[in-house]
C-alpha cells in the first residue's frame, strides 16, 4: 500500500524560466502548444531551447490540433518530445502513425461517449477530459462537470479544463484522476505562468493526495 499521487502537467510552457518553475515546482510534465491560433503557441526552435534546459525524468509533451501529418514530422524532427497530444478530431489511425505515446484529448460535449471513446483509442496512453465550448479547441478557463466522467475509467484520464489551485483539490477528492493538467489557472497572462500559482496548483495537489486512501502498488 502506499499514497497515491497524482501526476502533474503544466500545459502551455512558452518561456525557459516557466519551465524551471514548473519543474522546481514538482511538475511531472510540462506541454508545449503547436497550434497557431492559440495565444500559448510557439516555435519549433523556442520548444527546443526549452526542452535542452530541462533535467531528467520530465516529460515533453506536444499539443497539436488537427495538424497535417507533416507539421507533426517537422516538429518531432526539431524538438526532442516524449509524448503527443491531439486535440482535435484525429482519428486512431491518425494518432497511431508518428511511432510515439499519444494521449487524446475529448472535448466533453453534451453527447460525448467517453467509454466508446476509450475502446476506438486503445493505443492511447491516457484520455485527456478537457471542457467543450464551440470553436474553441482548448484552453476555456472552465470547467465541466466532473461526475460525467465514468468510475472504472478515472485511472486512465487526464483531468483539464479550468482548473486552478483553488479546485484542484476538490476535482482530485471526486474523481481521483491519474493526471491533472493545467494552464490558465496558473497564468499571470496568456502564455505566461505565474512561479507562485505553479507552486500553489502543485501543493494542493499533494494536498488532496495526502487526504486520500492509501493506494495498493
Amino acid at each position: 500500500m502506499g499514497l497515491r499521487r497524482t501526476r502533474v502537467k503544466i500545459c502551455g510552457i512558452t518561456r525557459i524560466e516557466d519551465a524551471q518553475a514548473a519543474v522546481a515546482a514538482g511538475a511531472d510534465a510540462i506541454g508545449f502548444v503547436f497550434h497557431a491560433s492559440s495565444p500559448r503557441a510557439l516555435s519549433a526552435d523556442t520548444a527546443r531551447t526549452i526542452c535542452a534546459a530541462l533535467p531528467a525524468f520530465v516529460t515533453t509533451v506536444g499539443l497539436f490540433v488537427d495538424a497535417e501529418p507533416r507539421v507533426v514530422r517537422a516538429i518531432l524532427d526539431a524538438v526532442p518530445l516524449d509524448l503527443l497530444q491531439f486535440h482535435g478530431a484525429e482519428t486512431p489511425a491518425y494518432c497511431a502513425q508518428f511511432a510515439r505515446p499519444y494521449l487524446k484529448a475529448l472535448r466533453m460535449r453534451d453527447d460525448i461517449d467517453i467509454l466508446a471513446a476509450t475502446q476506438q483509442f486503445t493505443q492511447a496512453r491516457a484520455l485527456l477530459l478537457d471542457t467543450y465550448r464551440a470553436g474553441v479547441a482548448g484552453g476555456t478557463g472552465e470547467t465541466f462537470d466532473w461526475q460525467r466522467v465514468p468510475e472504472s475509467l478515472r485511472n486512465r484520464i487526464v483531468l483539464a479544463g479550468g482548473l486552478t489551485p483553488h479546485n484542484v483539490a476538490s476535482a482530485i477528492a471526486q474523481i481521483q484522476p491519474y493526471a491533472v493538467d493545467v494552464s490558465g489557472g496558473v497564468e499571470s497572462a496568456p502564455g505566461r505562468k505565474d512561479a507562485k500559482k505553479i507552486e500553489a496548483f502543485i501543493a494542493a495537489v499533494r494536498r488532496a493526495d495526502s487526504e486520500l486512501e492509501p493506494c495498493s502498488e
